[in-house]
């Protein structure tokens, strides 16, 4: 009789499991930012400048990229400058994030990326950090370049004096004596 006893018990426990996994599923989608990723398009990384929004003159996007490139030659840090014609509905926070994690941005040994983003038509401006610059760029340090030297600029119109000025200061810090640069972070 045990054996038969069994059987309902066991076919009961094969068709429970599926139905949990499945509620599991859906109550993780269902969590705020749980498909953030899956929902925004991210520019593609076509090299150390994405402008996007077209700030730029590719004059200037030349003159960045070989800035950003003798940075990474230097230090190892790699600093991405992009502009966004939009944030599609998200906070500049969670897009920077989101976008420093898809693109991969620093190498993975010690996290040591930076973004510059800038999305004009929100009116934002976001220094977004990875783990391992976050001792000498700080967020304070960060809003530091952000309210003197890259607004400045964008409240006279002139988008790309703003990012050439932002992102020469944090090449500044970047490159600076590690005791220096923390003492000033």
């Amino acid at each position: 009789m045990t054996p038969f006893a069994l059987a309902p018990r066991e076919g009961a426990a094969r068709g429970l499991l599926p139905a949990l996994l499945l509620g599991l599923v859906l109550w993780l989608a269902a969590l705020p930012g749980a498909s953030l990723a899956a929902d925004i398009k991210f520019p593609a990384l076509s090299g150390r400048v994405v402008d996007d929004a077209q700030l730029l003159t590719p004059e200037q996007e030349q003159a960045l990229t070989g800035k950003l490139a003798t940075l990474e030659q230097q230090t190892g840090d790699q600093l991405v400058v992009v502009t966004l014609p939009s944030l599609q509905d998200q906070e500049i926070e969670d897009f920077g994030y989101q976008l420093g994690r898809h693109w991969g941005i620093g190498q993975k040994e010690n996290d040591g990326g930076a973004l510059l983003i800038v999305a004009p038509n929100e009116r934002k401006v976001r220094i977004e950090v990875g783990y391992g610059l976050e001792g000498v760029l700080t967020d304070a340090y960060s809003s530091l370049i952000i309210r003197n030297d890259i607004l400045p600029a964008f409240r006279q119109g002139d988008y790309a004096a703003g990012i050439i000025a932002g992102t020469d200061s944090i090449i500044t810090q970047l490159t600076a004596d590690p005791a220096e640069a923390q003492a000033r972070a």
